[in-house]
């Protein structure tokens, strides 16, 4: 599933690209991703223009002139790719990414958003879990996901004294498991809890109790610079992940353990290896990550 960077790295995409183009037509082939009344979509979306777009933890959401919003979730394969109108936009044909653009729509599109300038966003989900829900602005809030969710990782206003406390309230759960938890904290998957709790020589099965302040501000400094250097890469692309130009991310160029196992940690060139913790396939430098040293 894509997390806090591949979100927010479709997100300012969508956002230089989207921002006063108006919608003028919506076409769909899987009702369940894409839930809205047609009395809602020909009233709050067909002819409304682009306001802003945002993001939440994992989720998009689109504003629009109307005061409603367009939900949107990716789940684990959805993508959001924008095609402009052929001779008129940057992201027409001839884009550096042809062999994605140039095929759509495919057999993963599910939802053709249509702009009046003749550029289009598709919405491509291969294994149909994501969707796209039309909402009022002002009720986006008070939908549970939104009141249930925890700080955003990355916000100005989050400090290491929030983190610590945050954590503390699940003390008697792993670190990985409390680091995957979105009500703890937003955004953060599989990827990114591995790279910052190794950066953090924290093992992952640690209870949190047994973590010192100490290494939970080292643990807050690392995923911050592991998040910051994801979006600065654009993300970590598996076989489904593009960003709003069709575009491949290449963090796991700079991964340290995920999906290493077997190659020399990077720190003390132990063989990197692969277990399970909190339900995931985690990747750990024995060495550096002691489970004993920290228990």
């Amino acid at each position: 599933m894509p997390e806090l960077p591949e979100v927010e790295t479709v997100r300012r995409g969508l956002a230089t690209l989207l921002p006063g183009r108006r919608i003028s037509a919506i076409t769909y082939d899987w009702p369940k991703g894409f839930p809205n009344a047609k009395t809602d979509v020909d009233t709050f979306l067909l002819g409304s223009q682009v306001v802003a777009v945002r993001r939440r933890a994992k989720v998009l959401i689109i504003d629009l002139s109307t005061g409603y919003s367009l939900i949107v979730h990716l789940k684990m394969t959805g993508q959001l790719v924008y095609v402009g109108n052929v001779g008129a936009d940057r992201f027409g044909a001839g884009h550096p990414n042809d062999s994605l653009i140039g095929r759509l729509p495919d057999s993963s599109t599910r939802v053709v958003t249509t702009l009046a300038d003749g550029a289009v966003l598709y919405f491509n989900d291969q294994r149909k879990f994501g969707w796209m829900k039309l909402v009022p602005t002002i009720e986006i809030p008070n939908i549970d996901f939104f009141k249930k969710v925890g700080p955003e990782p990355l916000s100005t206003t989050f400090n290491k004294a929030d983190f610590r406390s945050r954590f503390q309230r699940r003390k008697n759960t792993t670190i990985k498991a409390a680091l995957l938890d979105q009500g703890v904290i937003a955004g953060v998957g599989n990827i990114y809890a591995d790279e910052s709790l190794w950066g953090a020589k924290i093992h992952p099965a640690t209870l949190v109790k047994k973590v010192s302040p100490q290494k939970l501000n080292l643990l807050f400094d690392e995923l911050q610079w592991v998040l910051r250097l994801a979006i600065e890469k654009g993300g970590s692309t598996n076989k489904n992940y593009v960003n709003a130009e069709g575009k491949p991310g290449s963090y796991m160029d700079f991964a340290r353990v995920f999906r290493r196992e077997g190659q020399a940690c990077p720190r003390c060139k132990t063989g990197i290896e692969k277990t399970r913790v909190a339900g995931r396939g985690t990747h750990i430098c024995p060495k550096c990550q002691r489970y004993k040293a920290l228990a």
